[in-house]
């Protein structure tokens, strides 16, 4: 550790690489609600958080766990489920009277297509403003996990099927209907309105 008058030590957060505070107070000083999204190993949250002086506070929330209640047999980690995650927490937002937002991804690197862009797509099809630019949104085919489908009808009858789907034939989910009951809880959702 380095001693002296003039050395100033950063803080907790900043040292381990967990917040960048300028890139936060840009968000701040904006004044509009932040739309945060983060993913841990099989799981996104969606959280639409104020500033207060006390400190932050979440307004609307959704997790890819709540979708096991629509019926959602998938992965929670895919494309497919961060799209539906982004579209439960819009209807829920807009259900709270909250209209628009603007995008917080913490320290995650940018990468176009990337299932946080899926989110977000979700989110703008529930009707919130969020300013982005539609070309790094992933293509309406592999939202609806038609990518997904088509490699595991290619692998169909091989021995590493079933090891690479085991999850969803567990669950009772054949891969090669992915996009039908994408569409099954999509409309759910729609059809429940964010509850």
């Amino acid at each position: 550790m380095k001693k002296g008058k003039a050395y100033t030590l950063n803080y907790r957060r900043k040292r381990e690489g967990k917040t960048d505070y300028r890139s936060r107070l840009r968000l701040l000083s904006s004044g509009q609600l932040r739309l945060v999204l983060r993913r841990r190993l099989n799981n996104f949250s969606a959280q639409l958080v104020k500033y207060e002086d006390k400190g932050d506070k979440v307004v609307s929330s959704a997790y890819t766990r709540d979708l096991i209640k629509f019926g959602w047999k998938s992965h929670r980690g895919n494309l497919p489920s961060a799209y539906l995650l982004g579209l439960l927490c819009g209807l829920r937002a807009k259900k709270k009277g909250f209209n628009s937002a603007i995008i917080d991804l913490g320290l995650v690197r940018i990468v176009k297509g990337s299932s946080f862009f899926a989110v977000i797509k979700g989110l703008l099809d529930a009707d919130l403003k969020i300013p982005v630019s539609e070309d790094v949104l992933p293509s309406d085919e592999r939202i609806s996990g038609k990518h997904i489908q088509e490699y595991a009808s290619k692998l169909k009858g091989k021995e590493s099927y079933n090891k690479q789907f085991s999850q969803y034939l567990k669950l009772g989910l054949k891969p090669e209907e992915l996009v039908k009951h994408f569409e099954e809880v999509k409309n759910k959702i729609i059809k429940d309105g964010g509850k």
